[in-house]
């Protein structure tokens, strides 16, 4: 099936009775009753080989499963593990594949919570890393015999810079068992599928694009048939889990994310390109764009894009940058993304990059560009720009490029 079938189609229940629910019901569950310790017996051996089986609670219920079923064909991998959140999924990989006296390597822009979790937890039980350029196309100087994962982000957090997911993978084969983990939540699935590059391993914060409609705290991370024993195992041992209401709630949102993903993007794209001309932007940073350095890399791995990019405003202050983002009247101001409702939020990056420096370039504000009107989205952006002291009459490079 293609892509949007199976987004109508997977993780759907099977007839009974000659009839079913078009939506797979929602099955709360602790403890689950069998008829007699036979069958019992039979799904704990089944949960335990990495099946579902619906044993207990915290293992998956009828629900869980068939949002699994539906990741799994999305990302198009051997099998998905749930979690109660993006950052738990994270972590699981982290503890699931690594083990003290391991090293990985880690790209520069990855998301910040996953710096402090390297910092403060992982890094303090003796788990060695160290980051990489998204701009290095020479890992291979940086590989040890202790190295054991390479944890990859495409595209970068706020930078968005792109990897080369299949390059990478490929160069970690030549170095033996290395895991190529890659966090494709701007993707969700949808126009990228890092293991059909030869990544070990895909995460998904669901709360973004796969729920859509900012309610829902959930992450997935998809394995390979070679990995999957691993992350089950993790999985299992630190009783991690995610709510069948909220499994409930980003199967539904899914059933959509082929018409809602395009269409954000369509939106997006149109923003990004007036961004491009007015005078307060430095640089817009997304690939869609083909001012963008990663836009030949995109154009041919991506099938799309996602509503997420990065303005560089001219040298203004915090101030202004606060006072531009507070009068902005149809964007929020909050964390996170992939919802129907456009958001901003200041992002200086520079004390989170190791290798790369942001230090002496412009302010960067992230924006989520969500379902509302462009054409509404752009005055709001001139006005808010404008009122905030930004416009102070320097022309961008693409303003005079295109006089």
């Amino acid at each position: 099936m293609k892509r949007d079938t199976q987004l109508v189609h997977g993780g759907r229940p099977d007839y009974s009775d000659g009839r079913r629910a078009v939506n797979p019901p929602l099955v709360r569950a602790s403890t689950v009753d069998f008829a007699s310790i036979a069958e019992m017996t039979q799904a704990q051996r089944l949960g335990a080989s990495g099946q579902q089986a619906f044993t207990y609670g915290i293992h998956g219920t009828p629900t869980t499963f068939a949002l699994e079923s539906l990741i799994t064909e999305l990302e198009g991998g051997a099998a998905t593990c749930l979690y109660s959140s993006g950052l738990e999924a994270i972590s699981a990989v982290f503890l699931g594949f690594l083990k003290p006296g391991d090293h990985l390597l880690v790209v520069d822009t990855v998301y910040s919570p996953v710096r402090r979790l390297l910092d403060r937890f992982l890094g303090e039980r003796g788990i060695q890393y160290t980051f990489y350029s998204p701009r290095d196309t020479d890992l291979s100087r940086l590989i040890r015999k202790e190295t054991r994962m390479i944890y990859t982000e495409t595209p970068g957090s706020v930078s968005m810079e792109l990897q080369d997911i299949g390059a990478i993978a490929q160069m970690a084969r030549q170095h033996g068992e290395i895991i190529v983990a890659c966090d494709n939540t701007w993707s969700s699935g949808y126009c990228f599928r890092p293991l059909e590059h030869g990544a070990d391993l895909s995460i998904v914060a669901g709360t973004k694009y796969l729920s859509g409609h900012s309610d829902v705290m959930i992450g997935s991370v998809t394995a390979s048939e070679q990995s999957y024993a691993a992350l089950h195992h993790a999985h299992d041992l630190l009783g991690l889990s995610a709510s069948p209401d909220d499994c409930a709630l980003t199967l539904r949102g899914a059933r959509t994310l082929h018409i809602r993903y395009p269409a954000h993007a369509e939106r997006a794209l149109r923003v990004a390109a007036w961004l491009e001309g007015h005078e307060a932007v430095a640089a817009v940073h997304y690939p869609p764009l083909p001012s963008s350095p990663d836009h030949a890399l995109w154009r041919s791995q991506y099938e799309g894009a996602a509503g997420l990019f990065t303005i560089e405003l001219y040298d203004v202050d915090a101030q202004r940058v606060t006072s531009f983002l507070d009068h902005l009247a149809l964007f929020g101001r909050g964390a996170s993304w992939g919802g129907f409702e456009s958001l901003a939020l200041p992002c200086p990056i520079a004390e989170n990059r190791s290798v790369d420096d942001w230090g002496k370039g412009g302010s960067l504000v992230r924006l989520h560009i969500g379902l509302e009107d462009p054409l509404d989205l752009i005055d709001d952006l001139e006005q808010a720009l404008d009122a905030g002291g930004c416009c102070h009459g320097t022309v961008s490079a693409t303003a005079r490029s295109s006089d």
